[in-house]
Parts: structure tokens; sequence; C-alpha cells
């Protein structure tokens, strides 16, 4: 029998985009969004896997500080003035900034002016592949914060939400049906969420068990036929 899940989180919304619900796996995280602008250096690096909630906190924090946001692979030296210009910079795929100088300036400048960095990437700053000293040494610096894998609580919520975003009804039973089996990862989620939302219009029927089990039997990466 599928875990049967009981769906009571708390949310937030995320300044006219999706809720953003909280949970264990991400509640240090919004505390620390919560926190700004009292960042030690004034910098914070958010670290997750895809489809964590990244930037949702993100655009939660843009619209509070009134921030702007840039690509990793758009940074360049010569831009970094006027994009420090605006104080409050989030910084998407930080993990793969190809200028290390630029970055290293970013944040030097932001500091110097009393800015705020807001780093998103899939890995904590330790764990970036950069050469430059004295880059490591501010990205070790600087404070970081995770977000884990959810638990299926959140990812029936989850579920639910993307789901009703494609206006598809989504029965409890079909969804812990599903968490029990899938991945415990948001991208799985979605993925699923995607392929049902296409076996539903294609076949012209309601979302039911059978049609969960035929989407995760089509979906061997995704999941499995599980417990029964």
């Amino acid at each position: 029998m599928s875990r049967q899940l009981i769906l009571d989180l708390p949310h937030r919304t995320a300044q006219g985009r999706e809720d953003f619900l909280v949970a264990a796996c991400n509640e240090d995280a919004v505390a620390w969004i919560d926190r700004w602008p009292e960042w030690q250096g004034g910098a914070l690096a958010l670290y997750g896997a895809e489809g964590s909630g990244k930037s949702h906190l993100a655009e939660v924090w843009r619209a509070r500080c009134d921030g702007v946001r840039i690509d990793a692979a758009d940074l360049s030296v010569a831009g970094v003035p006027e994009i420090a210009a605006a104080r409050a910079v989030i910084l998407d795929h930080a993990d793969t900034v190809r200028q290390e100088t630029a970055l290293l300036h970013l944040i030097n400048l932001l500091r110097q002016d009393g800015g705020s960095l807001l780093c998103l990437s899939q890995d904590a700053p330790g764990r970036w592949n950069i050469q430059l000293a004295d880059l490591r040494s501010r990205l070790t610096a600087m404070q970081s914060v995770g977000i884990a894998d959810p638990d299926d609580q959140l990812l029936g919520a989850v579920m639910l939400k993307l789901f009703s975003d494609r206006q598809l009804r989504a029965p409890l039973e079909v969804v812990s049906f599903l968490v029990a089996r899938i991945e415990r990862s948001f991208a799985a989620a979605r993925a699923m969420v995607v392929i049902l939302d296409r076996l539903v219009a294609g076949e012209m029927r309601p979302l039911t068990i059978a049609l969960a089990r035929k989407a995760l039997a089509q979906t061997p990466g995704i999941g499995d036929t599980g417990p029964e």
C-alpha cells in the first residue's frame, strides 16, 4: 500500500510567482533569506538540486531589496561596476562562473559599498572548481545554506501544486501512489507531472492510479512500479 500523505504545509507567496512551501528540508534556507540584510559580509550562497526552490526564494529576496539578477555566464569584469550599482545582486549558476576575476571583483565591490550578493548554485561554495586563490578564500568565508531533498510530505505538496498549475485534478491517492515510487527529488516530481499531463490529454481520461502506473512503466529513470 502506498504511503498516505497529510498535506498541511505552510506556504509563502513568491511575490506574484508560485507559492513556496516551507518544510524541514528548506526551512534553514528560508530563515537565512528572512535574516537579510544581516548576512555576514553581505553575501549568502544558496545551494540545492535543480527545482529545489532556490529561484523562488531568490525572487522573494529580490522583491524585498529591489535587486537585479544575472547569470554567471554573463558576468564580466567590464560589467561588474554597473551590476554592483544595483547594490543587491542575484548570481545564477554561480558555481559555473567562467571569469573568476569578475566574481571576485563583484564580491569585493558589493562589500565595499554595503551591498548584498545572493549566489545560487547546485553545490556548496567549497565544492566549486575555482582556481583563483583569492576567490576561493572569499567563497570559503561566505555564509552558505543548502536545500535538502524533499520528504514525502513536501514532495506530495509540490506535485499537487504542479498538477494544479496545469489545471489537472490530482486525487490524493494518486499523489500518494506516485510519491511512494518516484525518485525523491523535485526534478523527478516535475518530470512525472509533465508526463502525466501529456497522458491525460492524449487518452482523454481522468488522472487515476492506473494512468500513474502506466507513466511509471514508461519512465524507468524516474521511478518504478514499486510497492502495491
